[in-house]
């Protein structure tokens, strides 16, 4: 039996979003030579950098210009209904565009395996530089999320996600269990924790679901607060991809506009918790271990 992940996030940055953009990767040496014969298959492919970085130093230098709000919690009501974004929230501080007048300038930068992470802000002539230490990723491998065995695809705004989310978090609960469906209810969020039970049931429409791909039914149940961890994707996000395979393993893929007309994606994976087959869907038991076999979910 083997411990493996049960949450992981990627954030996707397109090259557009950047001013310059420059990527020098070293040649190959040594490379031994590949089994796979497909002409498809390059030899010489450098290997892309990989590294481990501390997310809470990362974020304390992004604050010093207001670029992340610490302090914003999860699920609050901000002004605009809650759903205007969290970056430089509130009143200018020190170092804003609206009190200086200019934009900042962050440069970011990594020299090669050894070398620290770099972030350069630059600001009305005030120069920070931050080096951050850099080391072996301890758990490079990704949570497998099966695209061609999707059981589940629906395409909706983020908002709604949000709002469900929001509403099912006040009964404290332990648990959500997803149940996609071709016939009604479409698609129903239910929170069950120790203080009751609270269930969100949407609608097929595209008003609410713009894409909705279920082949037959499809539950599973996850823990809520790994759910709450994407809570401030769904806020910022304006559209959210809810997709989930045979195994079980739910992906929410959020596209995020950025000022200037980019996009961003964050795709958050989740693992089930595990589920007898002789137990109804309302009385799924919990592994609270979260242990798989061969380092594979369900």
């Amino acid at each position: 039996m083997a411990l493996v992940l049960i949450l992981s996030g990627i954030v996707f940055l397109d090259k557009a979003l950047f001013t310059t953009f420059n990527c020098n990767l070293p040649e190959a040496e040594g490379q031994p030579e590949p089994v796979d014969d497909s002409p498809h298959h390059d030899s010489a492919e450098p290997d892309l950098p990989n590294f481990q970085i501390s997310l809470s130093a990362l974020l304390q230098t992004l604050q010093i210009f207001g670029a992340a709000d610490a302090t914003t919690s999860r699920f609050s009501k901000l002004d605009n209904d809650g759903y205007n974004s969290n970056i430089r929230p509130g009143r200018p501080n020190a170092f804003s565009n609206q009190a200086l007048g200019m934009a900042a300038v962050c440069r970011l930068s990594y020299t090669g395996i050894g070398s620290p992470f770099s972030i350069i802000l630059e600001e009305s002539g005030v120069t920070t530089t931050c080096n951050l230490n850099t080391y072996e990723p301890e758990s490079p491998e990704e949570i497998p999320f099966q695209r061609d065995s999707m059981q589940v695809k629906i395409i909706m705004q983020a908002r709604w996600l949000f709002d469900a989310i929001s509403e099912l978090s006040s009964t404290s609960p332990s648990r959500l269990d997803i149940t996609a469906s071709p016939n009604a209810p479409y698609l129903s969020l239910s929170a069950v924790g120790p203080l009751g039970s609270a269930s969100v049931e949407f609608a097929k429409g595209r008003e609410l679901l713009e894409t909705f791909t279920v082949a037959e039914k499809w539950t599973q149940s996850y823990k809520f607060e790994m759910i709450k961890a994407a809570a401030e994707a769904m806020r910022l996000a304006s559209k959210v991809s809810v997709r989930g395979d045979e195994q079980g393993v739910l992906s929410l893929q959020f596209m995020v506009e950025v000022e200037g007309g980019g996009v961003s994606f964050v795709d958050f994976r989740f693992v089930p918790y595990l589920r007898d087959e002789d137990e109804d869907d309302g009385e799924a038991s919990h592994d609270e271990e979260y242990e798989y076999e061969d380092e594979e979910p369900l």
